[in-house]
């Protein structure tokens, strides 16, 4: 890979991820995308090497298999790739009842959500503090700040991203390296698909107030580049951000069933 910084992005094979990679290849830097989709990965290494000049190396990889983490380190490590910047992107939701959902499915979303991005930043900050440089960038979501009713699972684990982040960067802030957790408010990702909640309120019939996956990105990268270490794109999403912390959390609680609550879901 060319003499430049290299920024590796999990979840990089559409949304949020493509975005990301757009935005660091058009500022010199190698990527490392990493993602299940090999095919989709191929495509977008061939536009952002056409379009920006970027140097791409693609690893698909499963981040639901535990040991995922590890090898993709191991990989760099072993062809002197040093990343300057790690994005963990990747990251699912599972809508229903948590007492009927399959427990697989919720264990694989904590397995991702929770596990891989925890062992990866594990695994890179170590280095980055090492070499006294580099940035990391988390993305939770503003689910972090609320509980959420039929996505119990996903507010928790970006509740736990959101915390983990804001301690991480108070460590290593005198080392060089920089943390930021993003929470991002809905849009049309495709996360709503994945989720099964493209029908509730806030998951798919208000999807016209949703802010484009680019929208949103582009104010984040903003955010990074001027060293913020929570960035709420959005100003409707910082103001329901301020107004979650006054509003009582039982209410919190009851409006969030409201909004995500269908009829799918059978008895409330």
């Amino acid at each position: 890979m060319k003499n430049l910084p290299t920024v590796l992005i999990t979840g990089a094979s559409s949304g949020f991820g493509h975005h990301f990679a757009k935005l660091f290849a058009q500022d010199g830097y190698n990527l490392v995308l990493v993602a299940r989709r090999e095919p989709l990965l191929k495509e977008i290494a061939e536009e952002l090497n056409t379009t920006y000049g970027a140097a791409v190396k693609i690893l698909p990889k499963d981040l639901f298999v535990p040991s995922a983490p590890q090898e993709i380190y191991d990989t760099l490590k072993q062809e002197n790739i040093v990343v300057d910047v790690l994005v963990n992107n990747a990251g699912f939701g599972n809508y229903g009842k948590f007492a009927t959902n399959a427990v697989e499915d919720e264990l694989n979303l904590v397995q991702l959500n929770v596990n891989a991005l925890t062992y990866m930043t594990r695994l890179f900050v170590a280095d980055m503090v090492d070499r006294r440089a580099g940035a990391i960038i988390n993305v939770a979501s503003m689910a972090a700040f609320a509980p959420g009713p039929y996505l119990a699972s996903y507010c928790a684990s970006k509740a736990y991203v959101l915390y983990l982040t804001e301690a991480i960067a108070e460590e290593v802030s005198s080392f060089g390296v920089k943390m930021m957790a993003l929470c991002p408010g809905a849009s049309p990702t495709g996360f709503q698909t994945v989720a099964k909640n493209e029908h509730s309120l806030i998951g798919g019939r208000v999807n016209a107030l949703m802010a484009p996956a680019e929208e949103i990105i582009n104010e984040a990268y903003a955010d990074f580049k001027a060293g913020k270490t929570i960035s709420i794109p959005g100003r409707g999403n910082r103001i329901g951000q301020k107004m979650i912390r006054v509003i009582p959390r039982a209410w919190i609680r009851k409006g969030g069933k409201k909004l995500m609550y269908t009829k799918e879901l059978g008895e409330q």
